[in-house]
């Protein structure tokens, strides 16, 4: 059966033809009026040269995310199984699966779909309307390739309630796609327990693509006093406490999450150690620097601050005030862990924003590590939004 065809205008599909997944709606110069929304379209050059298939949806300014470049290619079961292998595959090679991302969609070539596991139960996350048709399959897959390995999945929770399925024409959703399980699952990441709220926590209950940046502080943390910043649910001031940390202060300015951070230090016997308030970092920092208060680490793992091209600047302004305000309390040769996870605030520019905050409060930088999200996220070149956490640790110097 022939599929619709979206017709590219010329000198478009700029991004689709370097790599990329996705073809925006001032892109496209015709399409069959057979196209319908969340449906396969067959995808051909201004001139007929054909693009490959993928999902077509008027509704959204990607109007088109391409499935594949293979203009014979058949998308059914099998073509689903062979996506599905190929990422579990990945992952297997890659990172620890205990609990791990198991499909990041552009990037394992299933657009717009997230699914990850906690342990035996699995968290989705749909975002476009072509591949939310095709969820439940996806899923039924990748328990059965699990299960190949031995891996038994006792529940599927579904935390498709982002705002970015209004712009799909989509309704925000939430709910189990299995029987009923506690939503309430402890998992173990680092030596690190962590009950993870699937129900109710962020997106889909726990920030995975931390894993090994979290493991990478462990060596700075030894005796360290220590104050992690937008701690969420308290993982990396958990894993300076494990690391051997003096005392650790994390705030957020959820109680929610404070209280489930709280909760996981007293699950990893650290409630001695590791404490935990709830306010805003902006107004904290600048308090603790009146009151003399310094510490030998500092953690910054702020929400993203921007979310599209038109707030860079203020975004700028953000992560500049608090990498100044960090170092200003740090002790002199102690140690800044600093991130971005917003993909409009790239490497280039977020590393200049740390710079500039240095320079204004006279403080030298010794870069550590430099690294991004763990590869259970893999970044696809070619799709930029794939490529989204910038993390560094540097030791903060005086100004010699």
């Amino acid at each position: 059966m022939s599929l619709p065809i979206a017709t590219l205008k010329k000198g478009e599909g700029r991004l689709l033809k370097s790599g990329g997944l996705w073809i925006f709606d001032n892109e496209i110069t015709s399409v069959t009026e057979d196209a319908t929304n969340g449906e396969l379209i067959a995808v051909q050059d201004f001139d007929g040269y054909p693009m490959g298939t993928g999902f077509y949806n008027n509704n959204s300014k990607i109007t088109i995310r391409m499935m594949t470049r293979d203009k014979d290619a058949v998308i059914d079961e099998a073509f689903l199984e062979n996506r599905v292998q190929m990422a579990w595959e990945y992952r297997k090679k890659t990172v620890d699966t205990s609990s791990c991302r198991l499909i990041f969609g552009e990037a394992d070539f299933l657009p717009g779909i997230v699914v990850d596991k906690f342990s035996d139960v699995l968290v989705v996350q749909s975002l476009a309307f072509g591949i939310d048709r095709m969820k439940d399959t996806i899923l039924r897959l990748l328990v059965a390739a699990l299960e190949k390995d031995g891996i038994s999945i006792r529940g599927i929770y579904e935390r498709s309630d982002a705002k970015v399925r209004l712009q799909e024409g989509m309704e925000r959703v939430k709910g189990f796609l299995s029987e009923p399980f506690d939503t309430k699952v402890e998992i173990i990441e680092n030596g690190v327990k962590y009950t993870v709220d699937v129900e109710d926590g962020q997106k889909t209950g726990f920030f995975l693509d931390q894993k090994y940046n979290r493991a990478a502080i462990h060596s700075i943390c030894k005796d360290a006093d220590v104050l992690d910043c937008f701690t969420h649910t308290g993982s990396f001031a958990l894993n300076a406490g494990i690391a051997g940390a003096k005392s650790v202060l994390g705030i957020d300015a959820s109680q929610l999450a404070v209280d489930q951070a709280t909760e996981n230090a007293r699950l990893n016997n650290l409630q001695d150690v590791v404490h935990f308030h709830c306010e805003d970092v902006f107004e904290l920092l600048p308090r603790l620097e009146a009151e003399g208060r310094k510490f030998d680490v500092i953690i910054l793992d702020p929400p993203a601050f921007t979310k599209s091209r038109s707030s860079i600047k203020n975004a700028v302004k953000g992560y500049r005030e608090i990498n100044l305000r960090a170092m200003k309390l740090i002790k002199d040769g102690g140690y800044l862990a600093t991130c971005s996870c917003s993909h409009f605030m790239n490497q280039e520019l977020f590393s200049q924003t740390v710079g500039q905050a240095a320079k204004n409060v006279h403080k030298r930088l010794r870069q550590v590590e430099c690294r991004t999200q763990s590869p259970d996220h893999p970044i696809l070149w070619a799709a930029d939004e794939s490529y989204y956490l910038k993390f560094y640790i540097f030791q903060v110097c005086k100004n010699l």
